[in-house]
């Protein structure tokens, strides 16, 4: 049976280029389009679509409103259509934590590039087919964990490091860890795939809600006790160690593993200027970045955590890692920050 979408758009350009994109594969059925709310709920009940593309700024009701009604009434898988804007990419940020899966980015007309949008489009469209929806977090259940600083509690190594690698699914899965973790936690280094501005985006929203102070990495940031640092949107991250201190390096790059910033990249600078007092944690995403550098970094003596197949939104990243001999244990998401805790203790 082909994929049944729904593509919900107010511009009638968006919505004849998507649907004879997604129509030119042959596993993929555009079931209906909708200019509005109002026609999207109708199309919604009528055609029951596998998979919904949905405009993030939609008149009479925005798309993230809209978004939460669908997870709330009809669970469905949800592409957004975000324009790279640093307005989109903050709405963006909060339409992910809200349920969406991923997002597609409406371009301007001198960055268009009508093949690449192509295979985006229908890659995305077809894993988030596949994925499972799961509940998303909401605001006051963050807010409490917020509150919960276990700071003070553990005795944590000195001079060790967590390095996380995600994608598709991250952002939530990420917030999910990360707001569990204390204050005095050892630092942490974040490489999700996302385009520039949306990772100043997502940092800022996540250092409002973590007990850890969150920031996008700037080259020579020292590396810290209590900080998260996520890699910026477009540029490679590596760590590198300066005496008894170990600094974050963001460098230009050709993509590596298919994305910029990679996975791989950081952690194979982590396996190789860290070794032993490093860990690994790989969670949901598409495709098989990190793989190779997460055995870079079990061969060098850090022991790795994989997010296992029931909770990731698309079990691609970990099971790759997972297959390639690179985790030493497979554990859910709702316990993953208890198992880094637990690790990092002296």
């Amino acid at each position: 049976m082909p994929i049944k979408v729904l593509i919900v758009d107010d511009s009638l350009l968006i919505r004849q280029m998507f649907s004879k994109i997604l129509s030119s594969d042959t596993e993929i059925e555009v079931v209906a389009t909708a200019h509005d709310v109002v026609d999207a709920r109708e199309k919604i009940k009528k055609y029951e679509p596998d998979v919904i593309t949905l405009d993030i700024e939609m008149p009479g009701m925005d798309g993230i409103t809209f978004l939460k009604k669908i997870m709330a009434l009809r669970p469905t898988p949800v592409v957004m259509v975000s324009s790279l804007t640093q307005r989109g990419a903050d709405i963006t940020i909060a339409a992910l934590e809200a349920g969406a899966v991923d997002y597609v980015p409406k371009t301007t007309s001198s960055e268009f590039d009508y093949n690449n949008l192509s295979l985006e489009l229908i890659e995305k469209v077809k894993a988030a087919s596949r994925v499972k929806i799961i509940r998303p977090k909401q605001d006051g259940e963050v807010a409490e964990k917020k509150k919960a600083d276990k700071k003070n509690q553990y005795q944590f190594k000195n001079n060790i490091l967590f390095a996380v690698g995600s994608s598709t699914g991250g952002v939530e899965s990420l917030r999910e860890v990360v707001t569990r973790l204390p204050s005095d936690f050892p630092p942490v280094l974040i490489t999700q795939h996302m385009p520039p501005k949306f990772t100043k985006s997502f940092a800022e929203r996540l250092d409002t809600i973590c007990n850890m102070r969150v920031k996008e990495a700037e080259n020579g940031d020292v590396i810290e006790v209590g900080n998260i640092y996520i890699a910026p949107g477009g540029f490679h991250m590596e760590v590198i160690k300066r005496g008894i201190q170990m600094a974050c390096i963001v460098r230009d790059g050709e993509k590596v593993s298919g994305h910029i910033p990679s996975v791989d990249v950081l952690f194979e600078s982590v396996a190789k200027n860290i070794g032993k007092n490093s860990y690994g944690v790989i969670l949901t995403g598409m495709g098989k970045d990190g793989a190779k550098g997460l055995l870079q970094m079990k061969n060098a003596g850090s022991y790795n955590i994989g997010q296992d197949e029931a909770s990731s939104i698309v079990y691609g990243m970990p099971k790759a890692a997972y297959l390639a001999g690179a985790v030493d244990v497979q554990v859910s998401l709702s316990d993953i920050a208890d198992k880094m805790i637990e690790i990092a203790k002296q």
